[in-house]
């Protein structure tokens, strides 16, 4: 009988890193669902310690995660996150969302301080292992304001991105400071410890960019909704599904406004920022998570 191995090292990233080339194939081939030896082959390992080594990083096997990942199961959960959903903005919760037994507070900046582009603020960035590859984070006094991934553009580029619109602002590369901010946010259910302070994101954009985004944080982990959906939940036509997606993709904070769990109507993915391998990485971790590993 197939085991499925459930606790997570601490070496997450690293593996993450060695069986990317893996998922970015069954990205390209996500209809097909690459078998166990295909999957092997492209990450130039044996079937064996291919299996070994990814269960160590999903929590399951190869052939779970990508149960988790196939297009019946991803119908499935948009049924049943819209019922999710509904609950969620009943309770008032268009704002604020879980992740991983988290709370996560979003607050905009002001029209004044929107148009300062950050002058006054003090911005700390670093670079850091996660389970979905190396990230950079930017914090300041009132919350992160930056997440992403420096796959596959490079740390510069990546950097470069999240500083729009802080340019005014005095920003120090500080890995001591954001470490244990990352810790927290890449830590799972089973991992955060009680009473832990919630998270607060300090976001920079427009009244509808932020509408978006406080719906996205109403899509719990393990949940998936579309452009259409979201367009829905904030009084908007389903033909405004493309400025939602639009929307979407300005998301400066990665993961903790999770932009990764819109997909398609057809159940197919869809595309990504920071590349369509880790989007499948991250739907399947978070289904993992808060199914199997339950």
């Amino acid at each position: 009988m197939e085991q499925d191995i459930i606790d997570r090292p601490a070496s997450t990233g690293s593996d993450y890193h060695r069986i990317q080339r893996a998922l970015e194939r069954l990205a390209a081939r996500f209809p097909e669902q690459p078998s166990l030896g295909e999957l092997a082959a492209e990450a130039g390992l044996g079937e064996h310690h291919f299996q070994r080594m990814f269960s160590a990083w999903a929590g399951v096997s190869p052939k779970k995660f990508l149960q988790h990942l196939s297009l019946e199961a991803a119908k499935r959960r948009l049924d049943e996150s819209a019922s999710v959903m509904d609950a969620a903005f009943d309770a008032g919760l268009s704002g604020p969302g879980r992740l991983h037994d988290l709370f996560v507070g979003l607050e905009a900046v002001t029209p004044g301080e929107y148009k300062a582009r950050g002058e006054g603020m003090s911005i700390h960035y670093g670079f850091h292992p996660s389970p979905f590859g190396e990230c950079l984070l930017m914090a300041s006094e009132r919350g992160i304001c930056g997440l992403a991934f420096t796959e596959p553009e490079g740390r510069d580029a990546a950097l470069a991105h999240l500083s729009r619109g802080w340019e005014r602002a005095r920003i120090c590369h500080e890995d001591a400071a954001t470490a244990p901010l990352v810790a927290h946010i890449f830590a799972t259910a089973r991992d955060a410890a009680p009473g832990t302070p919630p998270l607060r994101l300090l976001v920079r954009g427009s009244r509808f960019q932020l509408s978006v985004w406080r719906a996205l944080l109403s899509v719990p982990p393990g949940a998936l909704t579309t452009y259409s959906e979201l367009a829905r939940r904030i009084g908007l036509p389903a033909g405004a599904a493309r400025a939602v997606g639009t929307a979407n993709g300005a998301n400066a904070i990665a993961w903790l406004i999770p932009c990764h769990r819109v997909i398609r109507k057809t159940g197919a993915m869809g595309g990504y920022r920071w590349g369509e391998a880790r989007k499948l990485a991250m739907i399947g971790w978070e289904a993992v998570a808060t199914g199997d590993a339950a």
